[in-house]
This record gives structure tokens, sequence and C-alpha cells, in this order.
């Protein structure tokens, strides 16, 4: 099988048509849709379906498509160990961890990572959803959770902490909560239930009710981001975790005293990556920034 053919019909696949993956490509939709026929004529088997609206694989195009990805996957790893320096670290490092985290202490800190080490390119992705290391849609991942897969390297980061915080308007229209029941009577801005990206997000809705029991928000938002614009706007009450709330932001921190869950994060890569330079050297700066958070 031909190399650039099976790289067009991995785009293809990937994309679902073949005017995106001529996008992709740089090349014409024709152009894709002959490497595509050619292919097929090749193996002898219908690759695609073909329907006005776009492209399915089929059984066969599955199974091709799965061991592309692998073959991608591992050849871009390798490319990636291959063009590293041995003298210093250099190369692009594919981070993913979640928006808020990615958004509000991550990426003001990569200036001081970039500038010590030029040499290496950061591609960050923010998403709140597992990106699949193991198939190189990410180098390295910091994560709320253990890493599910057993074939990844995992590094104990931080424990997040959690403030329940309040504007002053609010809390002047509103009063304080002093007991965790007292939230029966308050308004609660809760994290949506699309793909949360801490366990136990909404752990006030449950705080101080009986199981199956919990309250309900008056506002529902599937970004922490978003929840915090909302608690500074006075719309409510939130359990934010420590991130994303600092001492200059204006916010009331209320109930104190309550015991919330951890939450433990992780620094995860592939075992490929164990001798990664890139990867060593990023670990190391994230250690040394958290040892400095107050």
């Amino acid at each position: 099988m031909d190399w650039d053919k099976l790289r067009v019909f991995h785009a293809v696949a990937e994309a679902g048509s073949f005017t995106h993956a001529g996008d992709t490509l740089n090349l014409s939709q024709s152009a894709v849709s002959r490497q595509i026929s050619a292919l097929e004529e090749t193996l002898q088997v219908p690759l695609f379906h073909r329907h006005a609206r776009g492209l399915i694989l089929t059984e066969q195009g599955e199974s091709l498509n799965r061991t592309v990805r692998e073959v991608f996957a591992k050849l871009a790893m390798t490319e990636a160990l291959l063009t590293e320096s041995k003298e210093k670290p250099a190369g692009r490092l594919k981070i993913t961890t979640t928006v808020g985290f990615g958004a509000k202490w991550l990426a003001p800190r990569l200036k001081d990572f970039l500038d010590q080490y030029p040499d290496v390119q950061v591609q960050l992705l923010l998403d709140d959803g597992d990106l699949d290391l193991a198939m190189r849609e990410a180098d390295v991942a910091i994560r709320m959770h253990p890493p599910k897969q057993p074939d990844l390297v995992q590094r104990h980061l931080m424990a997040i902490d959690w403030h329940v915080c309040a504007s002053p308007d609010y809390i002047k229209r509103h009063g304080t909560p002093t007991r965790v029941e007292d939230l029966d009577s308050h308004r609660l801005v809760l994290f949506g239930e699309y793909r949360p990206p801490i366990s136990d997000m909404n752990w006030i809705a449950d705080a101080g009710r009986r199981p199956g029991n919990p309250r309900r928000g008056l506002l529902e938002v599937n970004s922490v981001a978003a929840m915090l614009t909302a608690v500074k706007s006075g719309v409510g009450i939130a359990a934010l975790p420590d991130y994303m709330h600092g001492e200059d932001d204006g916010l009331v921190r209320v109930l104190t005293d309550v015991r919330a869950p951890k939450v433990d994060v992780f620094f995860v890569y592939p075992e490929e990556l164990r001798n990664s330079k890139r990867v060593a050297v990023f670990r190391d700066f994230l250690l040394a920034k958290l040892q400095q958070r107050g």
C-alpha cells in the first residue's frame, strides 16, 4: 500500500468528506477523490459509503483506519523523539488539560516556560474530556483524576481545595450562609451535566442533604470560567476550585469550615516518552510553579 494514499485515506476518514480532507492536506477535492479510488482499486474493497451528507467508513474502512491511526501515532512519537536535541529540550510539546485549569492557571505561566526553553514549541489543547495519549492526541496531560489507562506514567502534582464564594453584592442582598444547611435558601451556580471536568463538581448541591435529594441550581453552566463570571456578577453562590479564585477577584469566601471532597491532580504521559527531555523539563517546571502556589 502506498503511504501517500494511506495518508490521504486517514485524513478523509477523520474529516468525513473529501472537501475537508483536501483543506487539511492542501489538495483539491478531485485529487483526494482520485487517491481514495486508487486505494480502493488496489485493495479491491470499498472503504467508504458515499452519500449526500458525507462519507461513512465501511467495515473494511474502519479496520484499515484503526491500523493507520496506530501507525501514524507511532510515527509521530518516533519523529518527536528523533528530532529532540541531545543537548537540550527541543520540538513540539502537545499539552492537554481542562478548560478552566488551562485557561486560568496554566496559560498565564507558559511564558516563563517558553522563555526558559525557547526551542520547545507548545501546543495547548483545552478539553474537559480526556484526549487519548496512547493515540498521540496529546503528549502529556494534567488531569483531575488518576489515569484510566494502565500503560500511562503518572505523577501526583497537587490536591485541589474548594472555595465557596459569593459576590459582596449577593451577600448584601441575600445574606451570608453560616451553615451548609443554609444553602437551601440560597441561589446556587452549578456545573451543567455535560462532562464535568472534576468529579464531585456539584458537591454543594448535596452537602447537608439526604442522599438522592440534591439542591437545584438557579444557573447551571458547563464552564468553570463562566461559573466564576456568574458569581462575580451576583447570580449566586458557587463552589469553585482554588485555581479559579484569587484574593484579587473581589469575591467573599463563605462556609470556610465545610469539609469538601478531595481532588487529586496528576501529570500523565505515555511510557514511550519517559526519557523525553521536553516532558521532563515541563514536569519539573510544573512542580516548581506549584511550590509557589499560595
